[in-house]
């Protein structure tokens, strides 16, 4: 395999893992269990009809370069 044909590959690897990501969600929700989400600074548990239970807040996102090394404390 060309090293062309690998970066295509690679370069659909984040919509794969966002279609994938929302499927997995969707499931677990149909499931009647419920998922944990963080929106705008605040971990919530999100439950199947919608409603939402705060957790705690937690830190904002971080922005990620491409092809930027990150070390995980």
């Amino acid at each position: 395999m060309s090293e062309e044909a690998i970066s295509q590959l690679e370069a659909g690897v984040p919509a794969l893992s966002g279609v994938a990501f929302a499927a997995a969600r969707r499931h677990v929700l149909a499931s009647g269990q419920s998922v944990l989400q963080s929106e705008n600074g605040v971990l919530y548990e999100v439950f199947p009809d919608g409603h939402k239970v705060w957790i705690k807040n937690v830190e904002p996102p971080q922005p990620v370069i491409f092809g930027r090394k990150y070390t995980i404390r």
